[in-house]
């Protein structure tokens, strides 16, 4: 996993931890005890880190099965239908900035590439992306979850997790601002405001 995948990650668990957080006044309000409602909460975000994982390893699967299926295409189409699907698949970016005679050549260098019928769908880097995607998904719904385990009082508790949650997302968008390799305070500054405007909403709501 890129840092941008590893990020993104925590960056929904900790916003699924202020939407499952916010209801806690209202679970306890109804009667729920606090230890009952976080169990429920840990469970439904260990179901999301399963569905995270899954959904990664089949997405990853069906690009690597389209990618192929294009050097496939390239290689058995006559050249110049191969050179019209290679045009149609390049990137903007690339066919602006790149000469005809390098786009002919980086054509005839895949359509050279030998054959091998033999492929992996899915490989054992994908089982490890899922399984870190799970833990990361997991992991960082912990530290906003801890205040319930200590603080008797329910209000008291929900705004000490909404804080941690609020730095932890500002620390996490700091770290994706400065792997783009810009100022790391915009965006840092962008995730602690999705995250207090999911607070205000569930205050508002009476959470």
């Amino acid at each position: 996993m890129d840092p941008i995948d590893r990020l993104s990650e925590i960056i929904f668990g900790l916003l699924m931890a202020l939407s499952f957080t916010g209801t806690m006044s209202a679970a306890v309000g109804g009667g729920e005890k606090v230890n009952a409602v976080l169990v429920a909460a840990f469970g439904c975000n260990l179901a999301w880190g399963i569905v995270d994982g899954v959904m990664h390893v089949v997405t990853t699967a069906v690009e690597r099965v389209r990618r192929r299926g294009l050097v496939d295409a390239l290689q058995r189409e006559p050249l110049d239908r191969a050179r019209q699907i290679f045009l149609d698949n390049l990137p903007d970016d690339i066919r602006l900035v790149s000469a005809q005679s390098e786009i002919e050549a980086l054509l005839l260098r895949v359509r050279a590439l030998p054959s091998n019928g033999q492929h992996s769908v899915v490989t054992g880097g994908d089982l490890k992306a899922a399984l870190a995607i799970f833990a990361l998904v997991v992991i960082s719904t912990l530290p906003p979850s801890i205040p319930f385990l200590f603080i008797e009082q329910i209000d008291v508790a929900m705004r000490v997790s909404n804080a941690i949650a609020l730095i932890m997302l500002f620390i996490v968008g700091a770290r994706l601002g400065s792997y783009m390799g810009r100022s790391p305070w915009p965006m840092a500054f962008a995730m602690a405001a999705i995250g207090a405007v999911l607070v205000a909403v569930t205050i508002a709501l009476g959470g």
